[in-house]
């Protein structure tokens, strides 16, 4: 598969989890200077990578939540929690995987992710 194909195949992917008002302000945010960025998130990320069948979205979608909580990366998190949610995964699940966060990495680490989440959550229901 080309560059342009996985591309193609990314921003569809990207659209699909995030919606399409998310992903247009995300790919301009920084204008130009930050449009050769996120040609590869749309290709790498999410052309290849979240593309490839081994796990399914909603299990990837965990998995990168509890690594934006980990590293302390509350915008991306942010972001990700609307995808976990349009992915299936439950609050109940990413509690469980903040709980988990909290054990190995700290209660710091879960905090600011476990408010983020239930800000996510809350305005979901009551959206």
């Amino acid at each position: 598969m080309d560059l342009r194909e996985l591309y193609e195949r990314g921003i569809e992917l990207r659209r699909r989890i995030f919606g399409d008002e998310t992903v247009a302000k995300r790919m301009n945010a920084f204008g130009e200077f930050g449009e050769p960025l996120q040609n590869i998130v749309n290709a790498y990320c999410y052309g290849d990578i979240w593309s490839r069948p081994g796990l399914p979205l909603r299990t990837k979608s965990l998995a990168v939540l509890a690594i934006t909580a980990a590293i302390n990366r509350p915008q991306e998190f942010r972001v990700h929690m609307q995808g976990a949610l349009a992915n299936g995964c439950t609050p109940e699940e990413i509690r469980e995987i903040l709980l988990l966060v909290a054990l190995y990495c700290g209660i710091p680490a879960a905090n600011e992710a476990h408010r983020i989440a239930y800000e996510t959550i809350t305005s979901r229901k009551e959206g």
